[in-house]
């Protein structure tokens, strides 16, 4: 299964994940790697909760826009 997510630096210097696909299911690392390994943790915990909903996301694109 393969399922999108998007990486952002906090305030606090963390990187945090969003699952898309699976409203709430997010984590936080320091590292790149260990947030990739707690995303996959975080996935699996989600999926198995029945109360988690799965929406299927098609991305078109990032695009960054000034104003």
């Amino acid at each position: 299964m393969e399922l999108n997510i998007v990486i952002e630096k906090g305030e606090d210097g963390y990187l945090v994940s969003e699952v898309l696909e699976i409203p709430g299911c997010h984590t936080q690392a320091k590292s790149m790697d260990e947030l990739l390994r707690r995303t996959k943790e975080a996935i699996e915990v989600c999926l198995k909760s029945e109360r988690e909903e799965f929406i299927p996301v098609k991305i078109i694109g990032i695009q960054k826009i000034e104003v």
